[in-house]
């Protein structure tokens, strides 16, 4: 029997009760796979993270992360969460953290300011695909509740990637987004279609200091919507380099802001800086800040 201390972090807000919710267990050695699972359920989260002591001279810690129902590769706010109570714990100067996950070996940069911390979050390989067919942005869209045309024809429909797929649905309104009323099971079908998990509706907004507003969900790992997505707006930064939307091709840097959650009352806001080679994306970070909701203690 080993005590395992549990914290409840919200992350992107310093605002108790905003942001995403993730579990992070900093301590985690000695738990089997069933355990985590099991604990992650219990806290019902979208994603819980769990820290692992390095047995390598490759990384500092090892991190997993589990949905209430699955093991996923990559978190992004779990990520933030995770390094933000790792900071709190072990009271942390600004430093650099390589993580281990299951989408490979990723530094994290603790950043400490008037006595908190921002988290910053170097993702995977942007990896952008073709546009998705006709046939299948019109199912995306009925199973959104909208028309076709509400989708934007300048811009294509498509996955993306920084470790963790999500498909990049842009639309016209911030109105029919924050109205949107998926049917959850029509989109888990498309997901096992395109493999691809997560369906990540978002607006542009030019002229606000804050370019997107967006919704994330990804019914088919057992969630119905994500309030604040590390691993939708990462891909949605090399997504918008790779079309070359809404930035200046000539610099070799995009940076933007966003904001997720509001239709769901959990509203949090990220930085996210996409670093360009030739034109493409070659790097994605994101910044978030975080708070500590609450922590208690399980024995097992």
């Amino acid at each position: 029997m080993k005590n395992y201390r549990i914290y409840q972090v919200d992350s992107f807000t310093r605002e108790r009760f905003h942001g995403n919710p993730a579990g992070v267990v900093p301590d985690a050695d000695g738990l089997t796979e069933e355990q985590m699972q099991r604990i992650a359920r219990e806290l019902n989260n979208s994603e819980t993270a769990f820290i692992f002591k390095s047995d390598s001279k490759d990384y500092d810690v090892e991190v997993r992360f589990f949905t209430p129902t699955t093991e996923v590769p990559i978190c992004g706010h779990a990520t933030v969460a995770a390094h933000y109570v790792y900071a709190l714990e072990n009271n942390f100067d600004n430093r650099r953290v390589r993580q281990k996950t299951k989408a490979g070996i990723l530094p994290v940069d603790i950043i400490k300011n008037d006595n908190d911390y921002s988290i910053v979050m170097t993702q995977g390989t942007p990896d952008v695909s073709e546009a998705l067919g006709t046939e299948v942005r019109e199912r995306i869209a009925e199973a959104l509740g909208i028309s076709c045309d509400d989708i934007c024809k300048e811009y294509p429909v498509a996955i993306s990637s920084t470790g963790h797929s999500k498909v990049m649905v842009p639309i016209y309104s911030n109105e029919l987004l924050h109205g949107l009323k998926p049917n959850l099971q029509r989109l888990t079908e498309i997901s096992a279609d395109i493999g691809c998990n997560g369906y990540y509706v978002f607006t542009l907004n030019p002229d606000e200091d804050v370019l997107v507003h967006g919704r994330m969900f990804a019914p088919a790992i057992g969630i119905a919507e994500d309030p604040v997505t590390g691993n939708a707006n990462g891909p949605l930064g090399a997504y918008l380099v790779h079309y070359n939307i809404m930035q200046n091709p000539s610099e070799d840097y995009f940076d933007f802001s966003i904001i997720q959650g509001e239709a769901i009352k959990r509203d949090g806001t990220m930085r996210v800086h996409v670093e360009k080679e030739n034109g493409r994306p070659s790097l994605v970070q994101i910044t978030g800040d975080a708070v500590a909701a609450f922590s208690a203690e399980i024995t097992i």
